[in-house]
């Protein structure tokens, strides 16, 4: 057998091939079944989640009875703030472990504006009193009860100290006095139970009970930081559509032109960022602080920190320039194979011309993933918040119940407060015990897994829909005259109607790829600390292999799905064909499909880096034109990063149709050239530009071969 034969058999000459096949059947009906039992069970997940979830428990903080301070339509209404009676027990490795302070925790209007000890409000006058009462739980008859017997029930705290409120918790009003001296208020020392503290103890109580919080706070910062700025962030993705558009149609005119426009605005743009880069890196010299490195900086919530040091932006140069040494050496050594990916641009610039409706093809798999996004978040939220309020004993001394759950209700004349004084029943978490809590992280699991299914099949969708149109193209012997109306819409036609279990196939086995990798990088995440260097490098290779996997998958489901556009069969003989074709083809494969996608990948490049300056500038306050509609931001790089984010995938959904016009028109110049022979009796369907790309490209295959 030689290695032609195992490469499969070519195409034989057929004179009724005239493009896509009208005449064909359903393909993959069991995986096309098991698709749609899939998604009733998908639905079936999002109603159960939305019927046990509750968002408002990761909005609003919780009392001790699990009560959501400020939310509306409850008694807490009025109260949106979270009030701890002994900050300083939040200081216990507790916190830690099972992120709950063991102290009462009320809902309360407003936090305390003043230091003030129970039993001075005790004997104070009665404003005192009134304010005091407000920190106390409902129902307390606060005249009637001693001091004494207010702390042992655990009706009121021990004092209030004066407090800020921080993601609607309320915390001491620490303070630096000049040394470094910690204080609450003016105050160096506080006293509790006739205890002097010191402020700088308390400070750490309130770092330990906002030790859940912590990471919260860049997440409000960020927050805060959109909705200042998502009218500009918008506007910054509409520039970036048009941008894309305008590229688009000038490729399609000039494609020659534009693509040697494109390459040498890529190579300034990032060489501007290298001279932006050392420009910031020498203002920085001989700055106090500015030679502090990454690794002594550590982790900061400011990211505005890390650009007001000469490493960070030393680190940003050496990445640009090596981005640009390599996009040069790339242009040296593929100068000859650029003329013949430039003459594919320009086929694909003529097709795209007689159907234009694809286009616009991007903007309906936009939305079909957008709303696969927001089911799979939206299901994810209330997945996570179906868990039930869970309570457990906490306690100072020894106690045997500690840690166990318990009932709020029946705690008082329970044996565990008799046994243990001090202890006390308090909400530690969400959670519970029921058949459906026990199988939650199966029902997260399926949950990924389903939004990973329905986001490969939309992408599959589009893939087989521009390729039978510009199959219909190709196929044409006389163009335009011999395209079929509408294109687009009947390729989209008999996708849905005849390869919908195909689709679902290619999508089932990238998705079952990519759903390993997820629990890879899960497993790695939970091996962090872990000591085994061998089951560490087994990991890494294991994610390596895997991430390979995904690449190969993709590039064989892409040309399976041009294949499946074209001839209407099922996805694994459709697939083996488009891989037996390529390989009989490899070295066009080389010299042609992959140059062409790197030119495509510069295009995307280019109008990210141009939106991207743009925006940095903007943001950043440094056009005084400007200036002052600019927006006031906790970090400016929020809204660079999305609009540099959203650009590219802008971008991406504009080339997209580009790439796979010309990934669809290369596999039928193959097919082409192996049923015909350009004879009168065997003419190719191939036009006069392709004709010269098929003798540049056999001339360049013999100097490689």
């Amino acid at each position: 057998m030689t290695k032609y034969e195992r490469r499969g058999e070519s195409r034989k000459f057929d004179p009724n091939f005239k493009g896509p096949i009208h005449n064909r059947g359903c393909t993959d009906i069991l995986c096309c079944i098991l698709f749609i039992l899939a998604l009733l069970g998908y639905f079936a997940v999002g109603i159960l989640a939305w019927s046990q979830g509750d968002p408002r428990k990761v909005i609003y903080p919780t009392d001790s009875r699990g009560q959501f301070c400020g939310q509306a339509g409850t008694p807490m209404e009025k109260k949106p703030f979270l009030f701890y009676f002994n900050i300083l027990k939040c200081a216990s490795p507790l916190v830690l472990l099972e992120f709950q302070c063991p102290t009462t925790q009320l809902c309360v209007e407003k936090c305390p504006d003043k230091h003030l000890t129970l039993v001075q409000a005790k004997i104070s006058n009665k404003d005192d009193q009134e304010y005091y009462r407000q920190y106390c739980k409902d129902g307390v008859d606060f005249n009637k009860l001693s001091p004494p017997e207010l702390l042992k029930e655990g009706l009121c705290p021990a004092m209030l100290m004066q407090s800020k409120a921080f993601t609607r918790r309320c915390l001491p009003a620490l303070g630096t006095m000049k040394g470094g001296v910690v204080v609450v208020g003016n105050q160096t020392t506080i006293n509790v139970d006739g205890v002097n503290i010191n402020a700088t103890d308390v400070l750490e109580a309130s770092k330990k009970s906002n030790v859940v919080v912590e990471a919260r706070q860049v997440a409000m910062r960020i927050f805060e930081d959109y909705t200042q700025s998502w009218h500009w962030i918008l506007l910054g993705l509409v520039i970036a559509m048009l941008v894309s558009l305008i590229f688009i149609v000038l490729l399609r005119f000039l494609a020659g032109v534009m693509v040697w426009v494109m390459i040498v605005l890529v190579i300034l743009v990032i060489g501007y960022g290298i001279f932006h880069c050392y420009m910031e890196f020498a203002a920085l010299k001989g700055e106090p602080g500015a030679d502090v490195t990454l690794r002594d900086l550590g982790l900061q919530t400011d990211f505005a920190i890390y650009l007001q040091i000469k490493q960070t932006w030393l680190a940003f140069m050496i990445i640009l320039a090596i981005v640009e040494v390599i996009i040069i050496l790339l242009l040296i050594f593929l100068r000859k194979r650029l003329l013949i990916a430039i003459a594919l641009i320009k086929e694909a610039s003529r097709a795209i011309g007689h159907v234009m409706s694809s286009l616009f093809y991007p903007l309906l798999t936009f939305a079909l993933l957008a709303v696969v996004i927001a089911y799979w978040a939206i299901t994810a939220v209330f997945l996570s918040t179906s868990n039930e309020q869970v309570y457990k004993v906490f306690n100072n001394s020894e106690c045997e119940f500690s840690r166990e759950t318990c009932d709020p209700k029946t705690f008082n004349v329970s044996n565990i407060s008799a046994q243990c004084p001090d202890a006390e029943c308090l909400f530690a978490f969400y959670g519970g015990e029921t058949l459906y809590h026990k199988y939650l992280i199966l029902l997260q699991f399926y949950n990924v897994f389903l939004f990973f299914w329905c986001a490969n099949f939309v992408t599959a969708l589009g893939q087989v829909t521009l390729a039978g149109a510009f199959a219909s193209y190709y196929w044409a012997f006389k163009k335009p005259e011999d395209i079929p109306a509408y294109p687009i819409f009947s390729s989209l036609g008999r996708a849905l109607r005849y390869h919908t279990g195909s689709l679902a196939f290619g999508s089932l086995i990238l998705s079952l790829v990519q759903i390993i990798r997820v629990l890879l990088e899960y497993l790695d995440h939970k091996l962090k600390g872990a000591q085994n260097k061998f089951a560490k490098f087994l990991l890494s290779c294991m994610k390596c292999c895997f991430w390979c996997l995904e690449k190969c998958i993709k590039f064989l489901n892409r040309n399976a799905y041009i294949m499946i556009a074209i001839y209407g069969k099922s996805f694994c003989t459709s697939a083996r064909d488009a891989f037996f074709l390529l390989m009989r083809n490899i070295i066009r494969v080389a010299v042609l499909d992959k140059v062409t996608d790197f030119l495509l990948f510069l295009g995307k490049l280019l109008i990210v880096g141009i939106v991207g300056i743009f925006s940095f500038f903007f943001f950043s306050g440094r056009i005084k034109a400007v200036e002052d509609a600019a927006p006031s931001l906790n970090y400016y790089w929020v809204p660079i990063l999305t609009v540099v984010v959203g650009s590219y995938l802008i971008a991406h959904g504009f080339f997209s149709v580009y790439a796979m016009c010309v990934d669809t028109l290369f596999l039928c110049f193959l097919e082409d050239l192996e049923r015909n022979d350009g004879s009168a009796e065997r003419p190719y369907f191939m036009s006069q530009s392709l004709l010269t790309l098929l003798k540049k490209s056999n001339e360049e295959a013999k100097s490689v071969d």
